[in-house]
């Protein structure tokens, strides 16, 4: 089998920021060879395991319809948009990183996030509005919460799959089966990378090399070492892929570790759930409705606030809160007030679940839960909650508990309508958020600050985003930005 060689920017990785920065570097007329380590049965990195939702700043329904054309009328009139503006977005991610994050790689991302979906667009990824997860009907209109709107069409998959189309419709090569051991590094300047394909290792030259090969959620050793104990024991939502070696190798010629190293993105998750993701099940295992419920351990013990904001901006910070949990264990408990109001994800058939016409029966069944604990945790919680408040899922409405030592803050409703629910779960780790410094060229940055020729960088390796939580939608976008601009860059430094 023969090989192409002869290439001006060489991408490693070929999930989303991948996908972007090597059409954007295309477009300044360099000659670009893409390099994903899976086979193609597996290719795609995280993105292709993710429900394909991403956030971006607009203005009105109009910029919604640019983007998804084959909006109708009866969509349109049935809908509340909204609007989700750049002040909004950016106070979204300081608030929930407790303005950790890095301020001009936050002013980018939300600057360029309305631009880069339309370019998205442009080269063939379709949109769709998210009615079945991140809006409800009320009074025969749909209106949408928590500044999320759009999602890829066909999730993940579709994504993936609509990108590397776009690779094929625009010349660029896309190799499977190909593991970048290391970067070809002259003392100075990246000079292209070492790759293993089959049995074969070879040295392919490159005028630069953009690293988007994901974060080292799939290392068990490396999240012990930076997350912590007991992090070797959380569930992997996506790739079995994402061992860090992109980090790895640009940490071996000089750059820059930056960001939360010791914080990731992880989330309720199937307790039953595979040590990797699984693409038949995609991103089903995940359990986001706890906001309508109760979350207790086997202790039987509430030990976080369900309510305290919109799911997406909470569900990303509590994987680590049940990972701290006895057996890394939790429940989430429903009553029949509310089961409609649960994601599609609570009705597959992989998972965890009891149901039971009465609490006392349901508090037995769930297995490893002290049933006299969790009894008294209820009937406490019962009694606390504001029932003058009236309930309204698509705002936070204060509907809360008080006099609790964890009270709930919103969309508190007592549980105790049967038939009740609980479902089992456990810590899933989607990225981690430490990783590379880069300038504002996308640019990877070395120990003293100043640029490493030749290296850039985008997607979950970026570090100085995202510190102990981020805005839901937002990976997905932070990796089309920091894709198309590396790619930009460095397909413009190549072609020159």
């Amino acid at each position: 089998m023969t090989y192409t060689t002869d290439v001006d920017v060489v991408v490693v990785g070929a999930g989303n920021a991948a996908c972007c920065a090597a059409l954007a570097a295309a477009e300044q007329g360099a000659k670009v060879l893409v390099l994903e380590r899976a086979p193609e049965a597996e290719a795609g990195g995280n993105s292709r395991f993710t429900a394909g939702a991403i956030r971006f700043a607009y203005s009105g329904v109009e910029d919604l319809t640019a983007l998804m054309p084959d909006l109708t009328e009866t969509e349109i009139a049935s809908t509340d948009f909204g609007t989700y503006t750049e002040e909004q977005f950016y106070d979204d991610m300081g608030r929930v990183t407790d303005y950790r994050t890095d301020p001009e790689l936050a002013h980018y991302l939300v600057s360029q996030s309305n631009p880069t979906v339309m370019w998205m667009q442009k080269n063939g990824v379709r949109f769709a509005p998210i009615w079945g997860r991140q809006a409800f009907k009320v009074d025969g209109k749909f209106k949408f919460w928590g500044g999320l709107t759009v999602e890829a069409w066909g999730g993940g998959e579709g994504l993936v799959e609509a990108l590397h189309a776009a690779l094929a419709k625009n010349g660029i090569e896309l190799q499977f089966g190909a593991t970048v051991q290391e970067l070809l590094f002259d003392g100075q300047a990246v000079t292209g990378v070492r790759v293993r394909r089959e049995a074969q290792i070879m040295e392919i030259p490159a005028k630069a090399v953009i690293l988007a090969a994901g974060g080292f959620q799939a290392n068990a050793e490396w999240r012990t070492r930076y997350l912590g104990p007991g992090w070797d024991l959380a569930k992997v939502r996506g790739t079995r892929f994402n061992t860090g070696d992109g980090i790895r190798m640009a940490l071996d010629v000089g750059a820059m570790p930056y960001g939360n190293w010791s914080g990731a993105h992880a989330v309720a998750w199937e307790y039953n759930a595979p040590e990797f993701g699984d693409l038949a099940v995609g991103d089903a295992f995940q359990k986001h409705s706890y906001p309508f419920g109760l979350v207790i351990n086997t202790k039987g013990e509430r030990f976080l606030d369900e309510g305290a904001d919109f799911r997406n901006y909470t569900y990303a910070k509590y994987g680590r809160e049940i990972l701290n949990q006895p057996d890394h264990s939790a429940w989430q408990l429903f009553d029949a007030k509310v089961d409609h109001l649960l994601r599609d994800e609570y009705r597959i058939k992989q998972v965890t679940k009891v149901q039971a016409d009465s609490i006392e029966e349901l508090c037995a069944r769930m297995d490893g839960v002290d049933t006299e604990a969790a009894l008294n945790t209820i009937a406490e919680y019962n009694a606390a909650v504001q029932t003058a408040i009236p309930f309204d899922p698509n705002v936070k409405d204060g509907r809360s508990t008080k006099g609790l030592t964890v009270n709930k803050t919103n969309w508190a409703n007592t549980i105790d309508e049967p038939p009740f629910q609980a479902y089992n779960v456990t810590c899933g780790l989607t990225f981690t958020f430490g990783g590379l410094r880069i300038d504002a060229n996308g640019q990877v940055l070395d120990t003293g600050l100043e640029e490493i020729p030749g290296l850039y960088a985008a997607g979950e390796l970026v570090g100085g985003l995202f510190y102990g939580n981020y805005p839901g939608g937002t990976g997905l976008m932070a990796g089309a930005v920091f894709g198309r601009l590396a790619g930009e860059s460095a397909g413009s430094a190549s072609a020159s």
